[in-house]
């Protein structure tokens, strides 16, 4: 099915890498939904890891500038251990519930922030953590935990550059440790690996259109940016949810 429609699948994955970008929180929230329609969901989850590697690589490199050291420790460290635990269960659990329990995390969350647009979360370790701790383990067993992350990271009000220069560092740590995961899964499917190369050029070229919108976008028009994509995420996780 994915060869017969291979031109279909690189054009919504290079939407996917440019909205991940422009919302600062990586293309696999986008990306899983697509390449569900085209793969089984273990094999999504393996391709979608190794794509966000050399997505979130190049992402570093364009907006190296803003890393922020200590948000990586604080929640970079959590994600990744609990990436590992998500990855590992993810064989033992229905990901239809899965996915309606996090769509309408997401749709509540943004909501909160939408309406009350002076709450904020204080950019304090324990809250770090907290949203470490759940983006690493959704997405070792979804495929995807940038939306939590990004919530996390958007609520603490950081500038662009920084926002997305985190969340990347994060992200690879993340995608690293749960490749591994995966490929003990069995989920590392031999007959798909001729779209990494493909997955490679679309990170470079959908990070680089991410990059050049994003100039033309105010910090405060960015953050709002994040809140709809991610409302928007939680309410098509609930409505394509195929349970």
């Amino acid at each position: 099915m994915l060869t017969k429609y291979l031109p279909a699948f690189i054009i919504l994955s290079l939407l996917a890498e440019i909205f991940g970008t422009v919302g600062g929180f990586g293309s696999s929230v986008f990306f899983v939904p697509v390449a569900n329609y085209f793969l089984d969901f273990q094999a999504v989850l393996g391709i979608t890891a190794l794509f966000h590697v050399s997505s979130n690589i190049t992402k570093i490199a364009f907006f190296k500038k803003g890393i922020d050291k200590k948000i990586i420790l604080t929640l970079g460290v959590p994600a990744v251990l609990f990436v590992i635990l998500g990855a590992y269960v993810s064989k033992f659990f229905d990901p239809v519930i899965l996915t309606y329990i996090l769509g309408g995390f997401l749709v509540t969350f943004s909501l909160l922030f939408l309406i009350f647009n002076q709450l904020e979360v204080k950019p304090k370790t324990p809250n770090a953590i907290i949203g470490g701790v759940l983006s690493g383990f959704s997405a070792g067993i979804l495929g995807t935990g940038g939306a939590i992350r990004g919530m996390t990271l958007a609520a603490f009000k950081m500038s662009k550059d920084k926002f997305i220069a985190t969340s990347a560092v994060i992200d690879l740590g993340v995608d690293s440790s749960r490749t591994v995961v995966y490929y003990f899964n069995g989920y590392m499917k031999m007959e798909l690996l001729y779209l990494i190369p493909i997955l490679i050029v679309i990170g470079i070229l959908g990070t680089w259109i991410g990059k050049r919108i994003l100039k033309y976008i105010s910090h405060e028009q960015f953050r709002y940016i994040v809140l709809f994509l991610i409302l928007g995420i939680g309410i098509a996780s609930i409505v394509t949810n195929p349970g």
